[in-house]
């Protein structure tokens, strides 16, 4: 479970950390003002950036002392590979997986309807293999894809840019996760006698929701509040339907109730763009930091993540299910007491200990109002 915290941070991966992009960006302001002196015309004129200089920062290999794991996993301080089949498997960024796992966890719980039978298993073995491996690698391959241009400047050593992959074999790659995604959506609509094929219509609607996410135009991440509501969602809402609709029925209520939990995701998100806040600045991303400023953002943060929690629990309480709304309670305490602790005290500095301490407590809570779901 604990490997769930550092899964929305990682697709972030490619947003390079402040201290690298300033060595990279802050050579030269990018925005120039000019005032015209008889006039009240404003002209805003980007300046050049000394390439040359930029490169000169940038190393041309990995940090010395690379993990084989972290290679595997897909997170920073990975080893230099040449194999292949592990190149493959950085790209898909296992590290991201789990999170989706735990969603069809719970939305198996929240169908009422799973037995552990040796089908059921099956079943959800598969809807998991789909949601993580294939769905969640497909987008963590096309995500490095669309940032390839910002990589090779930052951290050319990556397997995109550094060549130790071609183009040709990511786009297939993407291709075969993809197809393979939605190819396993179906199969698995046709096991649970669907009419309606609900597994392939949420895997098709998830697949296009993280195109949107990396590529432009849209490229959803470059906004702070559309962004990270996009994470959120993907990471909570999508598998969780997938589960239930799996094993039952997916209905309106549960489906307004997720996306709810998905603002939570949205403030979970934040935290790691404090991290960022300079370079995220330098590169015209919109990251709620940069937007309002820290001491603000981090007040949204928290504020996204308690506020979801407690509507959630409001509302198990007036559906009639006041031991659940009490556990759900109970859960919320600690990961207030932790804000306090760390994150609002330092947002850069505690990051990772406030997502260590806190968000256990925040994934049994959505543990705990799945089977709410299903009484």
């Amino acid at each position: 479970m604990t490997s769930i915290l550092n899964s929305v941070s990682s697709i972030h991966s490619s947003r390079v950390s402040s201290g690298e992009r300033l060595g990279a960006l802050s050579i030269r302001s990018p925005v120039e003002f000019t005032r015209l002196r008889h006039g009240r015309r404003l002209v805003v004129r980007a300046a050049e950036t000394d390439t040359d200089k930029v490169k000169s920062q940038v190393p041309d290999k990995a940090p010395a002392g690379g993990s084989s794991i972290n290679q595997l996993l897909g997170i920073k301080g990975a080893a230099q590979e040449t194999n292949k089949w592990k190149i493959r498997l950085q790209l898909t960024k296992p590290v991201t997986w789990p999170p989706l796992v735990w969603g069809v966890v719970c939305g198996a719980a929240a169908s009422g309807n799973f037995h552990w039978t040796p089908e059921d298993v099956a079943k959800s073995i598969l809807c998991m293999l789909m949601s993580g491996p294939c769905l969640t690698g497909y987008t963590q391959t096309i995500n490095d894809w669309y940032d390839r241009d910002i990589d090779a400047i930052n951290e050319p050593y990556r397997p995109i840019p550094s060549g130790a992959i071609s183009e040709q074999e990511v786009i297939t790659q993407v291709w075969v996760l993809l197809l393979g995604g939605l190819g396993i959506a179906g199969v698995l609509d046709v096991w649970a006698g669907h009419t309606t094929p609900t597994l392939f219509y949420l895997a098709l609607g998830g697949s296009l929701l993280s195109y949107i996410y990396s590529a432009p135009p849209l490229k959803l991440k470059q906004n702070g509040w559309v962004g990270n509501f996009a994470l959120g969602a993907s990471y909570i809402s999508l598998p969780w339907w997938a589960g239930q609709a799996l094993f039952g029925t997916l209905t309106p209520d549960v489906v307004v109730l997720t996306l709810l939990y998905s603002i939570a995701g949205l403030g979970i998100a934040i935290v790691n763009d404090f991290k960022s806040v300079e370079g995220d600045r330098a590169m015209g991303l919109q990251s709620l930091p940069v937007a309002f400023g820290t001491e603000a953002a981090k007040w949204i943060c928290v504020g996204a993540i308690d506020v979801t929690q407690l509507s959630v629990a409001g509302y198990l309480l007036a559906s009639g299910k006041p031991y659940y709304a009490l556990a759900l309670l109970a859960l919320i305490i600690p990961q207030i007491v932790f804000q306090f602790k760390y994150f609002l005290k330092d947002p850069v500095k505690y990051d990772v200990k406030y997502q260590a301490s806190a968000q256990p407590f925040l994934v049994l809570g959505i543990f705990v109002t799945a089977l709410a779901s299903s009484h």
